[in-house]
């Protein structure tokens, strides 16, 4: 029995992933480096402290924004 896909809004676009994923793991699963994003989780700012218990779900929006450095 395999795992079940959910949906969820990343950026505005539609994406589908395995249910019962982490902010974190969602991220990897991107490709992204979760030390280099900041996360926007159904409006609202989801703190870092948070993120390892907050797992996505059906419908979620999330907005996820790339840290760049430089001057």
């Amino acid at each position: 029995m395999g795992e079940s896909l959910v949906t969820l809004q990343v950026n505005g676009e539609s994406r589908s992933c395995l249910s019962q994923m982490n902010v974190p793991q969602f991220l990897e699963s991107m490709g992204l480096n979760p030390r280099l994003v900041a996360v926007e989780y159904n409006g609202e700012i989801l703190h870092r402290q948070f993120w390892e218990t907050t797992i996505v779900g059906e419908g979620d929006r999330l907005e996820i924004v790339t840290i760049v450095g430089g001057g």
